[in-house]
């Protein structure tokens, strides 16, 4: 069994930053790509950014310059830093992660956290 577990939401003014966490834990032999997505009321969830293993990233147009994508291979985790964060930004942020185990290959997804950002 594998566990996403994310840390970091809050309530944040325009302008301002915050730093999302996601830490994999359980039967891992290891870790493919990792990602942040967010959904927000009546909007479909959305890629904001990405990294592979080899720690190539890919960011959504609308986060580009201001989102940065991390992760440590040893530790399991990936992070987001988000700076001069935006209303629009205000979503549920979840954690993917594609992990490989002993025996087959899951995409697992964290349970969310909430970011608002007031204007």
């Amino acid at each position: 069994q594998v566990q996403l577990v994310e840390s970091g939401g809050g309530l944040v003014q325009a302008g301002g930053s915050l730093r999302l966490s996601c830490a994999a834990s359980g039967s891992i032999f290891s870790i493919g790509p990792m990602g942040w997505y967010r959904q927000a009321p009546g909007k479909q969830r959305e890629l904001v950014a990405a990294t592979t293993y080899n720690r190539s990233t890919n960011y959504a147009d609308s986060v580009k310059g201001r989102f940065t994508i991390s992760r440590d291979n040893a530790k399991n985790t990936v992070s987001l830093q988000m700076n001069s964060l935006k209303p629009d930004d205000t979503a549920v942020y979840y954690c993917n992660a594609r992990v490989v185990t002993m025996a087959r290959e899951i995409n697992y997804w964290g349970q969310g956290t909430q970011v608002t950002v007031s204007s």
